[in-house]
C-alpha cells in the first residue's frame, strides 16, 4: 500500500503563485517517478507535471515555463511550484506515484486527497 498526502492549494489571484506538496510513504520502492495530475469541473483527469527519481521531467504544454516539478528522494516528497497562475489552471490536484519506463510515464492506482486551486480575482 501507498499513501500520498498532498498539501498547499488555495485561493489566488490571477498571477500569482503557489507551491504544492506531496509527500509519499508505504511500497513506494516499486515506484521511480511521482507525479502531478489535476482535474477540473466537468474535465477529464491530466497528467500536469512528472519527474523520475533521477530527475527526468515532463510538462503538459500549457504550464511549460510556469510551472516547476521539483523532489527530495530522502523525504520522499515531489512538490510543484506554480507562477504566472492563470484562471484556467483551477483544479483540484492530485499526486501520483508513477513508473518511468523507455521515455514514458504511467500512473499507478495510487492517488492523494486532491487540494483545490482556485485562480480567480
Amino acid at each position: 500500500q501507498v499513501q500520498l498526502a498532498e498539501s498547499g492549494g488555495g485561493l489566488v489571484q490571477p498571477g500569482g503563485s503557489l507551491r504544492l506538496s506531496c509527500a509519499a510513504s508505504g511500497s513506494i520502492f516499486v515506484f521511480n517517478a511521482m507525479g502531478w495530475y489535476r482535474q477540473a469541473p466537468g474535465k477529464e483527469r491530466e497528467l500536469v507535471a512528472a519527474i523520475t527519481s533521477g530527475g527526468i521531467t515532463n510538462y503538459i504544454d500549457s504550464v511549460k515555463g510556469r510551472f516547476t516539478i521539483s523532489g527530495d528522494n530522502a523525504k520522499n516528497t515531489v512538490y510543484l511550484q506554480m507562477n504566472s497562475l492563470q484562471p484556467e489552471d483551477t483544479a483540484v490536484y492530485y499526486c501520483n506515484v508513477m513508473s518511468y519506463y523507455r521515455g514514458s510515464f504511467y500512473p499507478s492506482g495510487y492517488w492523494g486527497q486532491g487540494t483545490q486551486v482556485t485562480v480567480s480575482s
